[in-house]
């Protein structure tokens, strides 16, 4: 699910080992795990622009569990890699909001690409993908890893192949779509799991529900500075959403880097133009920007006060910043604020059992 790298698996294991020990310290021993929540919700969070991960599915694939269950099962499967070693999951780490620590990721044979794997969070609301905003569905975002040579170099056509081979995904895919695996439904499947990964209850979100129990001073100091005209943070990362869905160039470009959205567009003013990601979960996801290059939010907010590099074709927007170092700290605790620990921890996010 990323744009162009993938670590290794051992990392998967680990945070998936994590996660399955969190599911199942529910009580006293012999007790049993409560049974798992639905991944499909009809709820609407606070804050957010209208409609819910089902109502703003495509209706060529409207969001069933079945299908969010499936994808969730392709998701984690590293048969979908040519070498059978890599998954979607590899690079996108549930307890790091699916993202991938590494600032650029490691594929099949070794093979690093040149950007880092993007959060995964909230993207039912999402009007385009991949840090340069080059396709316009989850559904068509979800083959270009499998097929891509620096990820899992496998074409779409193999990995049907694969999966069509066993038993327990023929009838799943029944179930879930009325007939065999075929590239369209593997798609919509992955498409449909990544629609149902929703983010909606950290502090700040509680704050946005009335409930500051978790919000205090700092955090709402931070608040203050982060909508003010003074830091500027919210032109990009409106209140709620927390992204405007755009593509800036925010000064991270220097002469020779990558174009970003340039290489979609062929215009000139879009050189050096990324995405603007969500900010939830932001503490989780390090490290920061297209190319990994911050590793902290410290780094971040050093950025900016700097006004970026410099280089001429940075946004306008982008000013050096005069932050008091007060400010500065109640901003970051802003920022941690946006933490979603029952998602960063939830056993919904977890491999299915075999």
């Amino acid at each position: 699910m990323s744009s162009g790298r993938i670590p290794r698996p051992a990392a998967v294991a680990v945070a998936v080992s994590g996660m399955l020990a969190v599911a199942t310290d529910c009580g006293s021993a012999g007790t049993p795990p409560p049974e798992p929540r639905p991944l499909v919700s009809d709820a609407v969070p606070p804050g957010f622009p209208s409609g819910t991960p089902a109502t703003l599915a495509p209706a060529d694939n409207a969001l069933t569990e079945a299908r969010a269950q499936l994808g969730r099962r392709l998701f984690f499967d590293a048969q979908l890699s040519r070498t059978g070693d890599v998954a979607c999951a590899t690079c996108h780490l549930a307890d790091r909001a699916f993202s991938d620590p590494n600032r650029v990721s490691t594929g099949v044979e070794q093979r690093t690409g040149t950007r880092n794997a993007p959060a995964l969070v909230n993207l039912a609301w999402g009007v385009s993908f991949f840090w340069d905003g080059r396709v316009a569905t989850l559904e068509e975002q979800a083959g270009k890893p499998i097929e891509h040579p620096a990820e899992m170099d496998l074409p779409l056509a193999d990995a049907v192949t694969r999966i069509a081979a066993d038993v327990r995904y023929r009838a799943a895919f029944d179930d879930a779509y009325g007939g065999p695996p075929r590239e369209e439904t593997l798609r919509k499947a992955i498409a449909s799991f990544v629609r149902v990964l929703v983010s909606a209850d950290s502090a700040y979100d509680r704050h946005l529900r009335g409930d500051d129990s978790a919000f205090g001073g700092p955090e709402q100091r931070g608040e203050t500075v982060f909508l003010s005209e003074k830091a500027g943070c919210f032109h990009c990362h409106p209140g709620g959403m927390l992204t405007n869905e755009g593509f800036f160039n925010n000064g991270l470009y220097v002469d020779g880097g990558d174009t970003g959205r340039q290489m979609v567009t062929g215009r000139t003013g879009d050189l050096g133009k990324f995405k603007v990601p969500g900010l939830r979960n932001v503490a989780a996801s390090a490290p920061y920007m297209h190319d990994g290059s911050l590793a902290t939010l410290e780094d971040v907010l050093d950025h900016y006060e700097r006004g970026g590099s410099g280089h001429v074709a940075t946004d306008p927007a982008i000013a050096p910043l005069a932050l008091t170092s007060d400010e500065r700290d109640d901003l970051l605790a802003f920022l941690r604020a946006l933490t979603d620990n029952a998602f960063l921890t939830d056993p919904r996010w977890t491999p299915p059992q075999p």
